[in-house]
């Protein structure tokens, strides 16, 4: 989705170059979550406190990669790159487009007016843009982009030039914007009007600060400002409320000396700078003011924490970078091993035989006490629950529904307060779950996440949940977090079902194919070379199928939806049970097919449709246990893989398929990070 990044250093001082290099560097960090343009923008050249009108803004936009804003940056030669600006407030943006066609003037920062009075910065979408566009037309305001954005700094605008005195501060316009939108946003304005001030919030979208400072903070904990007024009128009405903000050291963090803030929308582009991260929260507002930062909120709910905390980031540098692979999905594929190892590591007592996953250990009874399992997600997230659900329902011998966020939106399903849902996503953020969960919350089920995003939206609102530990993943193609939550879910099943005598002998299998599971994966990833020759004869093709059946249907939809994302191919995941039924028309000697075909339960079932491919002259290229010599004789080309127990093959069969993804991908010419119209991210329906 589109990310946020934004600067302000306050007493530190800081050339223009140094400022364009951090707010850069920052969109360059977020750009993984897919985007089609970019933009920044700073204060002009000889700027002043006192008189308002030196106070000029420059909006740099650009379509396509911020590489290009890079380049845009350095050809205006009206700003003095080597001035010293000891302080100042920078916001950058890279759009995903949802309203209006990737262009310049469709680019974040979005401007109030010719004279750049308001900027501001935009994740989300606003529903009720129309609405407020046709308003603020009527009130002769004019309007030059195609997006729901512009509509934001129009009416901060609006509320300014209407405002009831001279003391009305950011915050206070802020606050009275956002009471009349509708939608999901995280936001960040600057004004020529308040210089060194910036105001950010959030509602729906991710949002979070970092705090940089030489000297220690005055605390880690921020006490919230609520306003307990509200302002009712519409945005028809002459605004009639003001409120002065207060800052002071128990409000705030900063006294005055020198700080650094970070604003982003994902972590990922401040931990450069500093561990010391707050997320906000929804419908917070956060201000910066003399180098001081302090929430604020119009009123307290019941039950809501009334501090945001000041959190110290684990997260490394180095675990972003590339290192020696081609691409980010590329190293991610081959840290599997590690991050599978992650997600067990302290969960899983090998010498005991003992599951404990700590994020749920509160609520086991109840969850044990529930009548029905509810599995939701979207894309990856959702195979990794279709990968699962067999072995769910086999150990915790409960009925398990897997839904798709959308879909299980848009029919108003029926939950009851004695059901357990998961809502699986890999930042935590992504809309449809968030939605979906909001909606069981209100149903009064217990709620459980399974996110690989320490602090995201679902960790918190959940009531209990699994951290997958996966590591940052930046391509926006998931690899790692998909094994990741499939194996989180089967640490799951593990821990329900360990008071379960009958199971015990498949509980100890599971368990110890889980402690050479890493093992298992590295010799897959030995395969590398000969996926690599095969991708070779495919990658000029059109379309491909990939059929399984049992515990491999859903690596037969997470590998044709790999090869969807960034390869461009026609793909399609097909249930081998299902061939008679319409897919068989689609087979013949030109229609490139892929089988997985391992010695389980299913194998004389798929064995069956291997002889119904071959009889229609189909090819198919087979991925079989070692020393299987039926597949062989009968495949035009197979990928022998080491045999595991059959809930856990799905980990080992899925693996080719990313790597044959990613090969397809280079062959053809594909950017395989940032596949063309997909976000990392999606925080829109």
């Amino acid at each position: 989705m589109c990310g946020i990044f934004a600067y302000l250093n306050y007493r530190v001082p800081r050339t223009r170059k140094e400022i364009f290099e951090t707010l850069v560097k920052g969109l360059q960090r977020l750009e993984y979550r897919g985007y089609d343009s970019a933009g920044i923008a700073v204060d002009g050249s000889n700027k002043t406190t006192t008189d308002m009108n030196s106070n000029t803004i420059c909006l740099f936009k650009k379509k396509g990669k911020v590489k290009a804003l890079d380049e845009e940056l350095y050809k205006k030669d009206s700003l003095d790159l080597d001035e010293e600006l000891c302080t100042h407030f920078g916001i950058a943006h890279t759009r995903w487009a949802t309203h209006g066609e990737p262009s310049a003037v469709n680019s974040h920062p979005h401007r109030s007016d010719k004279d750049n009075e308001f900027v501001v910065i935009h994740n989300g979408i606003i529903t009720n843009y129309k609405e407020l566009k046709e308003y603020l037309k009527t009130k002769g305001y004019e309007f030059e982009s195609e997006t729901d954005t512009e509509v934001i700094p129009k009416l901060i605008k609006y509320v300014y030039d209407n405002r009831e005195s001279d003391t009305v501060s950011f915050s206070t316009l802020v606050e009275r914007v956002i009471q009349q939108l509708e939608g999901a946003f995280a936001l960040v304005f600057k004004s020529r009007h308040f210089p060194g001030e910036a105001v950010a919030t959030r509602r729906g979208s991710p949002l979070l600060i970092g705090v940089r400072s030489e000297h220690e903070q005055l605390t880690e904990n921020i006490p919230i400002q609520y306003n307990s007024a509200h302002f009712k009128e519409g945005v028809q009405e002459k605004n009639s409320r003001n409120r002065s903000d207060s800052f002071n050291g128990i409000n705030s963090v900063g006294d005055g000396r020198a700080v650094e803030y970070y604003f982003a929308s994902d972590a990922s582009a401040i931990i450069e700078h500093t561990n010391k991260v707050l997320y906000m929260e929804d419908d917070d507002i956060a201000v910066v003011k003399s180098g001081q930062l302090s929430i604020h909120r119009m009123n307290r709910l019941a039950g809501e924490d009334p501090v945001r905390a000041i959190q110290t980031l684990q997260m490394e540098l180095q675990q972003i970078m590339k290192g020696n692979f081609e691409s980010f999905m590329q190293k991610e594929i081959f840290e599997q091993p590690e991050s599978v190892v992650n997600t067990m590591r302290g969960r899983i007592c090998f010498d005991t035989n003992a599951v404990v996953l700590g994020g749920l250990k509160e609520h086991l009874k109840e969850i044990k006490r529930c009548k029905r399992l509810i599995l939701i997600g979207c894309g990856t997230s959702f195979h990794a629950a279709v990968a699962t659900r067999q072995i769910l329902e086999e150990l915790t011998e409960l009925p398990v529904m897997v839904e798709l966020a959308s879909d299980f939106l848009d029919r108003n399903t029926p939950v009851f307060r004695d059901d357990v849902c998961f809502f699986i996503s890999q930042s935590g953020e992504t809309a449809d779950t968030l939605m979906a969960l909001r909606y069981c919350k209100s149903h009064n089920a217990l709620t459980v996440g399974i996110t690989n995003t320490v602090g995201s939206s679902i960790c918190r609102e959940t009531d209990c949940g699994v951290h997958v530990n996966a590591g940052p993943e930046i391509g926006v193609a998931s690899t790692k977090a998909y094994t990741s939550q499939f194996v989180a879910l089967i640490m799951f099943a593990l821990m329900l079902s360990e008071d379960r005598l009958s199971l015990k002998p498949r509980r100890l299998d599971i368990i110890n194919s889980l402690r050479v599971l890493p093992e298992l994966i590295k010799k897959v990833l030995t395969l590398d070379d000969k996926i690599k020759d095969i991708a070779n004869e495919l990658y000029q093709q059109k379309s491909l199928l990939v059929m399984g059946r049992g515990f491999h249907y859903a690596t037969c939809l997470e590998g044709a939806l790999k090869i969807k994302e960034i390869t461009y191919m026609h793909s399609e995941g097909i249930l081998a049970g299902e061939l008679k039924h319409g897919p068989l028309a689609l087979i013949d000697k030109d229609m490139p097919v892929i089988m997985i075909i391992m010695r389980d339960a299913c194998y004389t079932k798929c064995q069956n449709a291997l002889q119904q491919v071959t009889a229609r002259s189909g090819r198919p290229i087979i991925l079989c246990c070692q020393d299987d010599p039926e597949m062989t004789k009968n495949a035009y080309q197979t990928i022998e893989l080491p045999q595991t127990v059959d809930c856990l093959q799905g980990i080992l069969t899925v693996i080719p398929l990313q790597l044959l993804s990613f090969h397809l991908a280079v062959l053809r010419g594909f950017d395989v990070d940032f596949p063309r119209n997909l976000a990392k991210s999606v925080t829109v329906e």
